[in-house]
């Protein structure tokens, strides 16, 4: 059985890691879609469908999860709901299982007659990319919250310049 799971990763973090590790308990490959692949360089989108790509592959393989059981595909949004779930099969593997928290999301694969779970949060008070994203605003210790290979993935692309960058105002807008 083969299930799908679609975050942002803006960027991926460890309880990313540790939803991906369970649900891969309970299916034997997992695509994981890269949601909202055409939007970066912005406060809640820091980062590109690229850089992504390459810090959820970095930190799977840092967690020993074996690459022959994950997918990692971007999905662009698309704004129709109605055939958003066509959308999804299109750019991705059969699935049978869909992961999912946000409640639009399992509604929508739910009417398309998908078994819908809602994967577990890991200290998700922590563990999200709006907290990891205000600590690196802020100046506060974000390297905890994500694998040792996203740091050295958001070091290489001057993320944290990016987003200080993105969060300043225009002289015009003060």
């Amino acid at each position: 059985m083969r299930g799908l799971l679609v975050g942002r990763m803006q960027p991926v973090h460890r309880g990313h890691i540790q939803v991906i590790e369970r649900i891969l308990d309970e299916v034997e490959e997992v695509i994981i879609g890269i949601g909202s692949a055409q939007v970066s360089h912005s406060i809640k989108d820091p980062f590109t469908a690229g850089e992504r790509v390459m810090m959820t592959t970095k930190a799977l393989a840092e967690n020993n999860v074996d690459a022959s059981r994950y997918y990692i595909i971007p999905v662009q949004d698309i704004e129709c709901n109605s055939i958003w779930v066509a959308h999804m099969e299109m750019l991705t593997p059969p699935f049978e299982h869909v992961y999912s928290g946000n409640p639009l999301v399992q509604r929508l694969f739910t009417e398309k007659g998908y078994k819908v779970t809602e994967p577990p949060l890991f200290n998700r008070k922590s563990y999200s990319g709006t907290e990891v994203r205000r600590r690196m605003l802020s100046g506060d210790r974000w390297e905890d919250l994500v694998p040792e290979s996203v740091v050295k993935a958001i070091n290489e692309i001057d993320g944290i310049s990016r987003i200080k960058q993105l969060a300043r105002r225009e002289v015009s807008e003060v």
